[in-house]
């Protein structure tokens, strides 16, 4: 027997059966079955030998090793209910905004915060800057259009729009023809206890004689000394010679309301309800500046 290459099985060679069946065609018949016991038993032991299969080494070793990680790889991925839920409530809570911390709008009745002063320019063609704040009050100078100014204060009323500008000699002006950036509300107080008028040497102080209310009407009548101003120190024709300042209740609101006469006595509403005390005073007002004040013993 030889091996044939490329099997696993061991098969006789092909020219041993030549020389097998050429040798039981000449034998004798006398010697056949000497002959035939040997080739009966090798045929069978070559039979033996290529019916029995050699089993593969690979196969069973790749089945089993595919079927042990298939399981694993796909369970080993999948999330616990655990899991999520302690993630979800952690992640909400530390992004829900507080509530609190949202800026809200000031109440109404929540003052301004005070600045130090406002940018604004004017927007009418000529503007009058006045001692006092007010159109009656002493003429100074005027701003043309469009000229710069710095704000510095306003009357201690939130009804008063009349506003202090910086400059060598501080002046007020009407904040109707000016463009300002901000509220002049948040500007500070400065009259009438810092900005002050320019006092006379040239007239003395009048005096009051009398203020009276009439109880049905609410209407106060106040009364002073004559002073008389020559026609040489009135500053133009319509110049007023008294300037009386109220501060009266209107509304239930204390409101700044400046007044100017030539004669010496004046009329006003003052109404009841205010929170704080109503009160007044009379000047004396000449080109050169004021003489007083007179104040105004307010009646009840």
């Amino acid at each position: 027997m030889i091996p044939v290459p490329g099997r696993g099985s061991l098969f006789p060679h092909p020219n041993l059966l030549t020389s097998v069946s050429f040798g039981y065609s000449k034998i004798s018949p006398m010697r056949r079955k000497p002959l035939l016991l040997p080739f009966v038993i090798a045929t069978s032991f070559a039979c033996t030998l290529t019916s029995t299969p050699i089993a593969p080494t690979s196969a069973p070793t790749s089945a089993v090793t595919n079927t042990s990680f298939a399981p694993v790889t796909d369970t080993s991925f999948v999330p616990s209910a655990t899991q999520t839920t302690s993630i979800t409530p952690t992640e909400t809570l530390t992004e829900t905004p507080i509530a609190s911390e949202t800026p809200g709008p000031l109440p109404s009745n929540t003052p301004l915060p005070t600045v130090q002063s406002l940018q604004a320019k004017v927007t009418a063609d000529r503007l009058s800057c006045r001692y006092g704040p007010g159109p009656e009050y002493l003429y100074l100078f005027a701003f043309r259009a469009g000229a710069p100014l710095e704000l510095i204060g306003r009357v201690d009323a939130e009804n008063w729009n009349w506003v202090l500008v910086e400059n060598q000699v501080p002046c007020w002006v009407s904040a109707n023809f000016i463009e300002v950036q901000g509220d002049i509300l948040s500007l500070p107080v400065m009259y009438p206890d810092v900005a002050k008028l320019p006092i006379t040497p040239y007239y003395p102080p009048s005096e009051v004689l009398s203020a009276r209310r009439d109880p049905l009407t609410n209407q106060v009548t106040a009364s002073w000394v004559e002073v008389p101003v020559s026609l040489g120190d009135y500053e133009d024709d319509s110049m007023q010679t008294y300037i009386i300042e109220v501060w009266r209740c209107q509304g239930g609101e204390l409101i700044f309301d400046p007044q100017a006469t030539r004669f010496a006595f004046i009329s006003f509403l003052d109404e009841p309800g205010c929170g704080e005390p109503s009160h007044g005073r009379v000047w004396v007002q000449e080109k050169h500046g004021y003489a007083g004040p007179a104040e105004i013993p307010w009646p009840e």
